[in-house]
């Protein structure tokens, strides 16, 4: 049942109602509308064709009633309890993850100094925050020493750097290639020391899986946990992690550097520039293989060309 009112004027008040009525026998339900007008003096009779008019300005294409308020008409959406609502109704929620509370009231308050400006957003600390200040303002959001750099709609980040990204940027990442770089133009392709022709088919596939697991660890997320206040946790065997407020599950651990809750927490590879757990094991597996293996295979290749060097010079 439906009832809107209205009023019109400050005299004559006029309310009417709209009762549906559905019939639920058949299997092809049809519905009956009645309208009804009163007024406190006078009575208005409007006849069949007048009614359907007035039933169908207030029923929407589909069925759906539509509420009118004043000159706008908004049409009420259907609501889905399972995926929490549906079209304009919906709204969608950012995960919430197990950071340091300290870092979050220290982050409150550093924003909240910003706002008031008794802080200047420019003044240098002398720590590690100032390069993140100037280097990582892009990101989208920050979560305890985890950039976002790329998320998706519920929060989930696509693409996060570590909170030893510039150990991995600007020393890592540059070695390979440097070393690499050298190693290729020098010995793989040059044609005038003997190398093999079919190795640069074995070496360039190496480095090219070293840098992409390299990217995969560095770039992932390791495995950050929601943030979880219920009470049940504790009784399903979650244990209680006062640095960030929330319960863990078994093997879940804080990470001081990254300064949330990582699933399986490993250990904090400043190589790779994260921590690593449960969703970057993998890869960081492969990259440790594969630069061991790219390491090797270049010492190999120059230590070759040495010793063909030292053999042709002795002739």
């Amino acid at each position: 049942r439906l009832i809107p009112r209205r009023e019109f004027g400050s005299e004559n008040l006029m309310s009417y109602s709209l009762a549906m009525t559905v019939a639920p026998t058949a299997p092809d339900t049809s519905e009956s509308w009645n309208v009804e007008l009163a007024s406190p003096s006078t009575s208005l009779h409007q006849s069949g064709k007048n009614e359907t008019n007035a039933i169908e300005s207030l029923i929407s294409a589909d069925g759906t009633p539509a509420l009118h308020d004043g000159n706008v008409e908004r049409k009420e959406e259907p609501k889905n309890n399972e995926s929490g609502g549906t079209g304009a109704f919906r709204q969608r929620h950012k995960k919430e993850y197990a950071v340091s509370v300290r870092w979050e009231r220290e982050y409150e308050e550093r924003g909240a100094a910003l706002a008031n400006g008794t802080c200047c957003p420019s003044g240098c600390t002398g720590t590690v925050e100032d390069f993140n200040s100037y280097c990582c303002c892009w990101a989208r959001r920050r979560i305890g020493g985890m950039f976002f750099l790329l998320e998706r709609a519920n929060g989930s980040p696509l693409i996060v750097a570590g909170p030893c990204w510039p150990f991995c940027t600007f020393f890592t990442t540059p070695l390979i290639l440097v070393v690499s770089g050298l190693v290729s133009y020098f010995v793989v392709l040059n044609q005038d020391l003997g190398v093999p022709w079919w190795l640069k088919f074995i070496y360039f596939p190496i480095l090219v899986i070293t840098l992409i697991s390299l990217f995969c660890v560095s770039c992932r997320d390791p495995g950050m946990i929601e943030r979880v206040t219920d009470e049940e946790a504790g009784r399903d065997g979650w244990f209680w992690n006062e640095q960030t407020g929330s319960f863990r599950p078994v093997g879940a651990m804080y990470c001081r550097e990254c300064k949330v809750l990582i699933q399986d927490y490993d250990h904090l590879c400043p190589w790779t520039g994260t921590g690593i757990g449960q969703r970057n094991m993998v890869a960081f597996k492969v990259f440790v293989a594969s630069v061991n293996i790219i390491c090797y295979f270049s010492i190999a290749l120059v230590a070759f060309v040495l010793i063909s060097g030292m053999g042709v010079n002795s002739k």
